[in-house]
């Protein structure tokens, strides 16, 4: 029997363990933290991911490795690739860590990306802020995700208080200034190559975010047929040239009928949740017949489907799991301010059923903000 490594285990490798478990898979966790969730679904090894004593131990005890996140070093996933199987590459995890870079890679590909600068200084920052305009927003090249290291620059003299804030970090993570885009919608593209070249898109998604944290998702999304085919051609692009297997999103901009690459994730996606009760195959569990050399599963939805974030604290489930086609999903968290503590996913075999579920969610949960962006969307 197979056994599958995770570097990582927050919510997205415990829904790794439980797509695979069908498939008679084994999974074995490795996390700084001892109270990781994953660690109630896998067995879970407690080290730090820069400890080769660690990575010894748990490489022998594996077949092959994935991630959950990509703040993984990619020199722990290189020092792995260099004993058994990494997947996605390290080469990919590398570049996807690193804003510039892969806004380069995108460039390149011939995939349209908002104006950016490299920042190495405070000198070219004033600089590049003169060249770009404002807004712009800076941000760190690493580390950053769900709105962190980030500042907005509004105007010129708000570049101190965005140097004082990100400055500090310019040696460690680097810095990136990008040109504010101002979308009509954000939508992302979920991707899956197998070991083979096989190739998968799954339908659209279209996303709203609070504060950088996705709040809502809905798939498939109406979105012009000749986007829908440059959005698969533009992750498509990026597979072939990273030699990418497994599963990763492609975030874009929406912007008067063109599409710009704001970011991609090396990895399963928060706005690919609804994959699990609402296509053939979820993202999960075609990441994972990736990852471990099998065909991959039907990327085809099954009617529309909604997923919603819960942050801070779950709500009352029974406001879900009462209305036709909710699935509840807690991560087994303990709730803190801010922390992704579970999801909740609707599903309906027309966009009235859709509506009708997700208006009387908002109302039992007081939910209305949330579900209201997505229900008029619905609604046209």
């Amino acid at each position: 029997m197979m056994t599958v490594g995770i570097l990582g285990g927050g919510q997205l490798a415990r829904m790794l363990a439980l797509a695979g478990a069908p498939m008679g898979l084994r999974f074995m966790v490795l996390d700084p933290s001892a109270d990781a969730c994953a660690g109630q679904v896998a067995p879970l090894m407690v080290g730090e991911y820069g400890d080769e004593s660690a990575l010894a131990e748990f490489a022998s005890q594996v077949d092959v490795v994935t991630f959950d996140f990509e703040n993984v070093p990619a020199r722990s996933a290189q020092w792995l690739a260099q004993r058994l199987p990494v997947f996605p590459n390290p080469q990919a995890l590398a570049l996807a860590q690193d804003r510039l870079l892969e806004k380069t890679l995108f460039r390149e590909l011939g995939i349209e990306v908002p104006p950016f600068a490299d920042i190495a200084s405070r000198a070219q920052l004033e600089q590049a802020v003169a060249a770009l305009g404002t807004p712009c927003i800076l941000k760190t090249r690493r580390l950053g995700y769900d709105g962190k290291g980030q500042f907005r620059i509004n105007a010129p003299q708000d570049l101190e208080a965005a140097w004082t804030a990100l400055g500090p970090s310019v040696e460690k993570t680097g810095l990136i200034l990008e040109g504010f885009v101002r979308f009509q919608r954000e939508i992302s593209v979920i991707a899956v190559r197998g070991r083979d070249g096989e190739f998968q898109t799954w339908p659209l998604t279209e996303n709203w975010h609070v504060d950088g944290v996705l709040s809502a998702s809905l798939s498939p999304v109406a979105v012009e047929g000749a986007l829908a085919e440059q959005a698969r051609l533009a992750a498509h692009k990026i597979a072939e040239r990273l030699d990418y297997v497994g599963v990763f999103a492609l975030e874009l901009f929406c912007c008067d009928g063109r599409l710009l690459a704001n970011e991609m994730a090396p990895r399963v996606h928060n706005s690919g949740h609804w994959t699990i009760e609402g296509a053939e195959a979820s993202q999960f569990e075609n990441h994972i017949r990736a990852v471990v050399g099998l065909p991959l599963g039907s990327t085809r939805a099954r009617g529309q489907a909604c997923m919603l974030n819960w942050l801070g604290a779950l709500p009352d489930a029974r406001g879900v799991l009462g209305q036709p086609g909710g699935h509840w999903h807690d991560y087994g968290k303990e709730p803190r301010e801010g922390r992704k503590v579970g999801h909740a996913t609707f599903r309906a075999d027309t966009t009235l059923g859709l509506v009708d579920a997700l208006h009387a969610a908002g109302e039992q949960l007081d939910r209305h903000a949330q579900v209201a962006p997505v229900i008029a969307r619905l609604r046209g």
